[in-house]
């Protein structure tokens, strides 16, 4: 019990320094393509929520503390958002590319995200249901992906009022509809998509690992 409470310790440490060492490359990430940003007021519109998120996994971290996967995960999703706010979503240079190699009528890089957004962050909504409200089973592979679908149309909703309140003149530009009248609900369709993707894979994975209290 002993070692076993040091081996805990100890790989609470690493987690800590993996951690540390994954904010101070995403803080230089961020803080590099916040030189000179396309528009910089679509750039402060994009970076009110980032700000916001960022700052609530820091101040709760002590209360609750996700895996380190789903710090990876949730990593990797700001990452996404972080080049989408530098250059606006609708004009992202790898968009562009892959417009013209797949020969699509739009930059898709705003629907990647959009899907990034719910493959990359149903696992940590998971994990959150799980270790603190007690879902088990199939239902803690339905709420997730379901919570995610909820979250996508609550953003839309958001990101449509934070415009208008704040820069009317941004609106297109700032969601990214790029004269796209159904682009919310397919942006919230990919978003359910990638979550339920991802909860797939989660679920396959349970089969091999059910002493996981995470996959349980």
């Amino acid at each position: 019990m002993i070692i076993g409470a040091i081996d805990q310790r100890e790989a609470s440490g690493d987690n800590r320094r993996v951690l540390t060492g994954l904010l101070l490359c995403y803080g230089l990430f961020w803080a590099w393509l916040a030189i000179d940003p396309v528009d910089r007021r679509d750039w402060l519109l994009e970076n009110l929520l980032t700000l916001g998120f960022v700052a609530v996994l820091l101040l709760t971290y002590r209360r609750f503390a996700f895996s380190l996967t789903s710090y990876c995960l949730m990593g990797i999703f700001l990452i996404f958002h972080t080049i989408g706010a530098h250059y606006t979503y609708a004009e992202v240079p790898i968009g562009f590319w892959l417009q013209h190699t797949l020969e699509l009528s739009r930059n898709p890089f705003d629907r990647i995200a959009h899907f990034a957004y719910g493959a990359l962050l149903v696992y940590p909504l998971r994990e959150l249901l799980v270790r603190l409200a007690g879902v088990k089973g199939l239902w803690s592979y339905y709420l997730p992906a379901s919570g995610i679908l909820a979250q996508s149309g609550f953003f839309e909703v958001v990101e449509a009022v934070v415009a208008m309140i704040v820069s009317p003149e941004l609106g297109s530009l700032y969601l990214g509809t790029q004269g796209d009248e159904w682009d919310a609900q397919k942006d919230m369709a990919a978003a359910f998509v990638g979550s339920l993707l991802t909860m797939a894979s989660t679920l396959v994975i349970s089969k091999s690992e059910p002493l996981n209290p995470l996959f349980a």
